[in-house]
């Protein structure tokens, strides 16, 4: 059986959300700890780039760059699954995310204009059955 990326995350996001750290918790609740695990990641890349480039004298190189890439990873798969998150599961974070990156990409110049993205073919064909 395959499963998509966009599958893969709603499945993340959905576990994450119905692991015991956050059951019970009020939504608002459970929203902060979402969005405050991306900054928590991006701050595991800053240390991890600190140990690649040597930055304590005390300490040294300490890892690599391919270490820092891992902790980027890490922050970019805890944004997008907050974005599942606050958006209902829908499997739409990575075509938002393709999205985005493309009217960046218009606006800092690099792109002439922005084409038809996935996300608007995806919303265009609205919630899968099942989805509400």
């Amino acid at each position: 059986m395959s499963i998509t990326p966009e599958e893969a995350l709603v499945a993340l996001s959905l576990w994450i959300d119905g692991s015991p750290g956050y059951v019970g918790c009020s939504p608002e609740a459970v929203l902060w700890r979402r969005v405050t695990k991306v900054a928590s990641e991006a701050g595991e890349a800053i240390d991890a780039l600190a140990g690649a480039v040597g930055e304590n004298p005390r300490k040294g190189v300490t890892g690599t760059m391919d270490d820092v890439v891992e902790e980027l990873l890490d922050a970019a798969v805890a944004a997008v699954g907050a974005v599942e998150h606050v958006t209902g599961h829908h499997g739409y974070a990575l075509a938002r995310l393709d999205d985005k990156i493309m009217r960046v990409a218009v606006r800092a110049g690099v792109l002439e204009r922005r084409p038809r993205e996935r996300y608007d073919a995806v919303m265009d064909s609205g919630p899968t059955e099942g989805e509400s």
